[in-house]
């Protein structure tokens, strides 16, 4: 009976165990799924920046850029058009009076030296631009229109201003219609040559990090700052995530030194505000 032989060949002897080979294989797709991802992510993104910041009216590619994390401010850059800056201080002008402040201990509107600028209401949709750039607002903020108080128009001549405030209250007569004010959008309707600047002293940063910072007044430069420039627009939170009151949220207007400032603030409610 024949013999059966066995193959002397063997197969090759690998260089690693079969484990180590395992986990080499693993990290390689692992890294090179994750590389495309990011890869088409950051493809979505701008292509998506692009398409929605892209202005069609006039203004300007629409921009935001983040100015803080502590208070959440953010810079839209050309969210108004020159027309509708300008249609805004020509409806305000012919009903324009001393800005008031309001009292923690009534709730009522007082005049106030902390307060030296003019200004007026606008009712919400006053118009069709109001309608529309307040539906920008909503669109851009995410909080509905129903939710925000009428545009107030200001006007600061040279040395008026706002000392550092915070726009949330601490009464119950405020925050009956609406709540709390959780958020500010303020637009610049109007360069300004020097000063007028809007600082938040309390915020977590470099002050000096701005690219404008030695283009800023002293008041400008306690704090992060901006300033005016027409079309422009800051939106910040009042509120931290959790929905407690955020005191970094400080801010004012500097002293306008040279020239005039005209500007426009939407407050926004945590609940539907009733006009």
């Amino acid at each position: 009976m024949a013999k059966l032989r066995h193959s002397r060949v063997g197969l090759p002897t690998p260089l690693l165990p079969t484990s180590g080979r395992l986990i080499i294989l693993t990290l390689f797709v692992t890294f090179t799924i994750l590389i495309l991802i990011l890869l088409a992510v950051n493809y979505v993104n701008n292509s998506i920046s692009r398409n929605a910041l892209r202005s069609k009216d006039g203004a300007g590619e629409r921009w935001v850029e983040t100015i803080s994390w502590e208070p959440r401010a953010f810079l839209y850059h050309h969210f108004l058009t020159k027309e509708e800056c300008e249609h805004l201080i020509n409806i305000a002008k012919p009903s324009i009076h001393k800005s008031v402040v309001v009292d923690s201990k009534t709730g009522k509107s007082v005049l106030s030296s902390i307060r030296t600028s003019s200004g007026t209401f606008l009712s919400r949709g006053a118009d069709k631009i109001v309608r529309n750039i307040e539906k920008r607002i909503a669109d851009f903020t995410f909080i509905p229109v129903e939710h925000g108080e009428g545009l107030q128009v200001l006007h600061y001549e040279v040395g008026q201003k706002y000392v550092p405030h915070l726009d949330y209250f601490r009464d119950e007569y405020n925050t009956r219609n609406g709540g709390n004010r959780i958020a500010t959008m303020l637009m610049y309707l109007s360069d300004v040559e020097e000063g007028g600047e809007t600082v938040f002293p309390y915020a977590k940063g470099n002050f000096s990090s701005v690219p404008w910072w030695n283009e800023l007044s002293d008041c400008g430069k306690k704090g992060i700052s901006i300033k005016p420039k027409m079309g422009d627009a800051i939106f910040f939170w009042s509120m931290k995530p959790n929905a407690t009151l955020d005191t970094s949220s400080l801010h004012g207007a500097c002293p306008v030194i040279k020239g005039d400032k005209w500007s426009c603030v939407k407050w926004m409610r945590a609940d539907q505000y009733k006009t």
